[in-house]
This record gives structure tokens, C-alpha cells and sequence, in this order.
């Protein structure tokens, strides 16, 4: 008999990654169900390549797996993941030695119009604009649907940080695409 963990906590879903490996099995599918969307979103809005993306993905599942320990008390999975790949992504970008491009960076849209197909690559070109930080905080909040708070932990700065961090990243954005969007409407 499988035993389904789709109404276990997070925090109990951790704790069952060090138990045997029936308990290990279920608790990380139901973690990867659960979480996998939002982490490969968001390696894939910070470091823009589709394949990079991808290697950070599993690396950061692989490091979840590997970081399993009964006796943490783990308070917020979801953050604890993010930061796991966060810090995968920063690695990997500070390798690099040149820019990361986003030109591949995808916004999912309700249908394809080429109208909806030239927002998506404005709004990419000005993502690619934002500073480092600027853009992953917005991708956190936005994207990713995390608190002032839980940004600030994962990126290890004041929560008055995370929020000029997001305003400014968000006017910029809105100086950035309102020529664009100006133009759609004549």
C-alpha cells in the first residue's frame, strides 16, 4: 500500500527525507510536486539560459536531498529550496565571465498574438536591464510569491533592502516598457 503525503506539512515532508527509503521516496515526490515549479522558474529567470537552468534545477534537489537531517526543525520549505538555488545561481553567475543573457527568458501568456509576443520580449529585454539584484528580488516576489521577509532572509539583507530593492525594480520596469506599451496602443 503506498501512502499518499499530499496533506503532510512541509516541515514534516523534510524531517521524512532522513527516514527509511520508502518514507525518503514519498516525501521528496511530494516535495518535487509541490516546489519544483516555482525553483526551475526561478533558476531560470535568474540565470536565462534554458540548459544552465535545468543543471541548477536538479543540483538544487540533489543539495535538498543531501541536506536532510531529522533532527532541523525546518520552518519554511519553500524558502529553504529557493535559497539552496539562489546560491546555486550566484555561483554559477559569478563563473561566468561574461553577462548572462535573458533572450530566452519565457512569460507564460494566455494565447500567442504577436502583440502578447512583443510585451513578453519588451518586458524580457527590460528584466535584462535590472541589476542583478534588482531582478532576482522581483522575481522572488513576483514570480515566485514570497514575502518582503522571506526575500530578505534568502538574500541576506534588511527587509528595508528588499523593499527599495522591489520599488525600484518595478519603476524602472514601468520606465523601461512605457514607451513600448504607448506604441501598442496607437
Amino acid at each position: 500500500m503506498i501512502n499518499s503525503y499530499q496533506n503532510t506539512p512541509d516541515s514534516e515532508l523534510y524531517r521524512l527525507l532522513s527516514g527509511s527509503n520508502q518514507e525518503k521516496e514519498m516525501s521528496f515526490r511530494e516535495i518535487y510536486k509541490r516546489h519544483s515549479q516555482n525553483v526551475y522558474a526561478y533558476c531560470r529567470r535568474v540565470v536565462g539560459n534554458k540548459d544552465v537552468a535545468e543543471d541548477l534545477f536538479q543540483e538544487t534537489f540533489l543539495r535538498l536531498l543531501q541536506s536532510a537531517d531529522a533532527n532541523k526543525e525546518m520552518v519554511n520549505l519553500s524558502g529553504y529550496i529557493i535559497k539552496i538555488a539562489r546560491n546555486l545561481c550566484l555561483k554559477h553567475k559569478s563563473s561566468q565571465e561574461e553577462f548572462v543573457s535573458l533572450e530566452d527568458f519565457e512569460i507564460k501568456v494566455e494565447d500567442n498574438t504577436l502583440e502578447r509576443t512583443e510585451i513578453t520580449n519588451v518586458i524580457t529585454m527590460a528584466l535584462e536591464l535590472l541589476g542583478d539584484e534588482y531582478r532576482e528580488a522581483l522575481v522572488l516576489q513576483i514570480y515566485n510569491e514570497l514575502s518582503y521577509n522571506e526575500i530578505a532572509e534568502i538574500q541576506g539583507v534588511p527587509l528595508t533592502t528588499v523593499r527599495n530593492r522591489i520599488v525600484r525594480a518595478k519603476q524602472k520596469l514601468r520606465e523601461i516598457v512605457q514607451p513600448y506599451l504607448a506604441d501598442n496602443k496607437n
